[in-house]
Parts: structure tokens; C-alpha cells; sequence
């Protein structure tokens, strides 16, 4: 076993482990993948201050997330088709997070179902929507969430229409994976993954699978969202989601100020900054760049957390520094998953946590919730100068 000290080291095992199909579609962003790349790198601007003579004994990255106790300011963010990085994904990747103490978010596009997954975690988690044409579908499944004692509702905002991400395209993607000569070539080589992929009865969208009437042909998955995802969402509609939902709304992919101040408005517990990692509109602003307009908007009336490039624990401080309450990680736990399943994940986790303790010592801090803007050197146009 090699030692693991960073995501980095996790993600080169995720590469050699997974599929390719299922690696691409964790690691691309759309159209020349700009804003994929910027999410992460528009991080490295910001550098940190750093303080002596400072007591730093008896830390803590202990806080909340819209009200939860939260061991650090950290939730696993809604990946689709989490259940093809390795067997029963999403009840690993649960798992992990139940016992690190921080929330997990089930996607509409799981693999695992809403059911399988409460049923082998007995802990409440989130559960994302992605809003479909089928209304009869909608009310369902937010009834379902509600039945399996979901605690918050994440409603993603910025896949009315899907971006184009070539790599999918080009693999085929689908789940489980069509037998072509190139897809069996690959797989011959991960013989690990097919094991275990072989055990479970997951390996489709559990979601989706028996519950949507027009899912009759799943093996395309970029064919049926463009069907079936509803472009017509807006402010209203996201008004009459909330009324049926009735608990805890998370309004996810936030990337502007008038939107933020709408979300604000309609009286959501909290919002995302987020530009779905990159993987919709190709061009725009990083999440971490448009983050300190946004708080200095809404931050006093609505909690605002941010995903989109974290890949360090000083990622995390970073944002938090810039005024997220907290953050969302994706890929990040993604690469642990395919690396090693469910330890995987906790890996991942210890490894984020572990560089936000130390980093945030090193800062002259020692409790989270002191963490500000002042262990930051921000440069001068880091948020644009734009006309």
C-alpha cells in the first residue's frame, strides 16, 4: 500500500482503478474546459498570512451547516452516478461521512436508491434534485426523501440544460457500461472494479429505474437528461418546490449577485456558489472568485457555502477565509472512492481535515469559527476588473 498523504495521491489510484468512462466523467468539465481548470487554480492567488508566537494548542474545526453539528465545515456534495466509481458507491461514500461526522448528499442521478441508501446508513442525509417535465415524477420523489428522513433538500439550479462535456460523449458513457470492443478492452484491465461491480444489483440510476415512467431506455445518459430535464425552471417554480418540500432548501449553483439576492428573497436556509465544477457554462467566473461579492450580499441573510475546485484542506480555509459558512466537495472524496471504496472516502476526509488544522494554526488561528479574511493576501484584482 502506498503512503497517501494528499488528494492527489488518491486521485492518481482513482485513475488506475476505475473505468476510464467513470474517471473521465469525474475529471472533465465542458466545451475547452476553462472554468474546470480556474476553479482550481484561481486558489493558488490567494496566499496565506502567516502568524508566530500565537497559542496554538487545543484546536478545532468544529461548527454547523444549516443548523447541523458538523466535525468540520465540510458536506460530500451530490455526484451522479457515484455508484459506477466502485460497487454500492453511494452507500460507501454515506457511510464515510456518517461516521466523520459531516453530511452526505445523495444525487437524483445515484446509482444506490434514496431507499437503499437510508436503509444502510440509519442517518438522515441530503438529497439533491435535479427538476424533470415529469411533475407526477418530482412530487415523488420529494415525498420519498421525505419518507427516508432526509434533512435537507438540495436543489441544483444550473442543469436545466446539459453543458457539453466531450469527454462523455466520446466514451459513451452510460450505466452500466455498453460492451463495445473499446469499453470491453478497458475493462479487461480493471478486473478489481468488475469484482466487485459484480456483487451488487446496483448499476443503474435507482433514483430513476421503476419510478419514472419515460425511463425506459436509461443506456444514454446524455440523450435522456436533455429529454427529460426541465428547461422551464425558474423563480416560481422554485417557489412551489419549496412549499412542497416543506423542510431545509439548499439552492445549489449560485454564480451571481442579482440570483443570490433572488435566492436571498425567497427565504432558502442556504446557497451554494458553484458553477457545477466546471462542467456547464464553460467561461465563467471560478466559484472561489465570484464568492466574496456574493457573501458581501447576502451573507447576513442567508448561509452561503461554496464548491467548484477544492482539492486541499486550503481550499477549504481559503473559502471560509472569503466568508463561506462552509463547503461542498466533490471530487475530492470521488477520487477516494474509486481508490479504495468506503476507506477511501474516510481517507480523503482525514487528509482535508488534517491540512485545514495545520493550516489554520500556522495562520495564528485556533477554533474555525475565527478563521477571516485576515490570514489571507488577496490580490488587488483577484475578483476582476471587468467593464
Amino acid at each position: 500500500m502506498p503512503v497517501i498523504t494528499t488528494i492527489d495521491d488518491l486521485k492518481r489510484m482513482h485513475r488506475r482503478r476505475a473505468p476510464k468512462m467513470f474517471f473521465d466523467y469525474c475529471e472533465s468539465g465542458s466545451w475547452t474546459e476553462q472554468t474546470f481548470r480556474e476553479n482550481t487554480s484561481d486558489f493558488d492567488k490567494l496566499r496565506l498570512r502567516q502568524r508566530i508566537a500565537v497559542d496554538m494548542s487545543n484546536r478545532t474545526l468544529a461548527s454547523t451547516m444549516i443548523g447541523e453539528d458538523v466535525t468540520m465545515p465540510v458536506a460530500l456534495a451530490p455526484v451522479g452516478m457515484t455508484g459506477m466509481q466502485a460497487a454500492d458507491g453511494e452507500i460507501k461514500a454515506a457511510r464515510a461521512a456518517l461516521k466523520f461526522g459531516v453530511p452526505y448528499t445523495l444525487s437524483t442521478m445515484s446509482i444506490c436508491s434514496i431507499e437503499d441508501v437510508a436503509q444502510a446508513t440509519k442517518a438522515p442525509f441530503w438529497f439533491q434534485l435535479y427538476v424533470m417535465r415529469d411533475e407526477e415524477f418530482v412530487d415523488n420523489i420529494i415525498q420519498r426523501a421525505k419518507n427516508a428522513g432526509c434533512s435537507a433538500l438540495v436543489l441544483t439550479l444550473d442543469l436545466q440544460l446539459l453543458g457539453q462535456r466531450h469527454k462523455d460523449l466520446k466514451n459513451g458513457l452510460s450505466a452500466p457500461p455498453k460492451l463495445t470492443p473499446r469499453t470491453i478492452a478497458n475493462l479487461a484491465t480493471k478486473w478489481r472494479w468488475g469484482l466487485e461491480m459484480l456483487q451488487t444489483k446496483n448499476r443503474s440510476f435507482g433514483n430513476i429505474v421503476g419510478h419514472a415512467k419515460s425511463a425506459t431506455d436509461m443506456s444514454s445518459l446524455s440523450s435522456w437528461t436533455a429529454e427529460q430535464f426541465e428547461p422551464k425552471l425558474d423563480w416560481d417554480m422554485i417557489a412551489r418546490l419549496k412549499e412542497k418540500w416543506g423542510g431545509k432548501l439548499i439552492l445549489k449553483g449560485i454564480l451571481d449577485v442579482e440570483d443570490a439576492k433572488k435566492a436571498a428573497d425567497l427565504g432558502c436556509d442556504a446557497i451554494v456558489v458553484s458553477n457545477h465544477g466546471g462542467r456547464q457554462l464553460d467561461g465563467a467566473l471560478s466559484a472561489i472568485r465570484m464568492l466574496p461579492a456574493i457573501v458581501a450580499a447576502v451573507g447576513n441573510r442567508v448561509e452561503v457555502l461554496m464548491d467548484s475546485g477544492i482539492r486541499s484542506g486550503q481550499d477549504i480555509l481559503k473559502a471560509r477565509a472569503l466568508g463561506a459558512h462552509g463547503v461542498m466537495i466533490g471530487r475530492a472524496y470521488i477520487y477516494g472512492l474509486g481508490a479504495m471504496g468506503e476507506a477511501g472516502v474516510t481517507k480523503s476526509l482525514e487528509i482535508l481535515a488534517r491540512e485545514m488544522d495545520l493550516t489554520m494554526a500556522l495562520c495564528g488561528k485556533r477554533d474555525i469559527a475565527d478563521v477571516d479574511r485576515d490570514i489571507l493576501l488577496v490580490p488587488k484584482d483577484f475578483e476582476g476588473d471587468w467593464a
